[in-house]
């Protein structure tokens, strides 16, 4: 018998007995995860604090914006709600970040001369606003 076959033999033998002893590690899939309140902490909130928090974080509030906390988030600024949970589209948030206006659009965020968010922090943020956008009630950062 080959190394290989003896290393499936003993995966195959160690997930049987997890999964009989009720040990086997529960399926989660990355919608459910992101409507977790971690989600938030642990992939969004590094994201808003490296690209937002300098304008809309701690004591800056610019356009009326405090995404340091849960209401500031759920109230948004004077142009509108930020964040409808469950719906990305609708989410101003969402949308600046994608630069969905103009170019030279002001409203895009970050604003110029900073660059846009990466595609794939967009991502994220646009995954935990589609499934609820779940926040722990005590966040303080960004």
């Amino acid at each position: 018998m080959h190394f290989r076959s003896l290393g499936a033999i003993f995966l195959a033998a160690a997930l049987v007995f997890a999964t009989g002893a009720g040990l086997a590690p529960k399926v989660i899939s990355a919608q459910d995860a992101a409507g977790t309140p971690a989600f938030y902490t642990e992939r969004v909130a590094p994201i808003l604090q490296k690209n937002c928090a300098s304008c809309h974080g701690g004591m800056n509030h610019r356009g009326g914006f405090n995404m340091a906390t849960k209401a500031g988030m759920q109230k948004g600024g004077k142009d509108g709600v930020a964040v409808v949970p469950g719906d990305p589209a609708k989410s101003l948030l969402v949308r600046l970040m994608r630069h969905e206006g103009p170019a030279d659009d002001p409203m895009n965020m970050p604003p110029a001369p900073r660059p846009k968010v990466s595609d794939a922090d967009i991502a994220v943020v646009e995954q935990w606003v589609k499934a609820g956008a779940m926040m722990p009630d005590d966040v303080q950062k960004p």
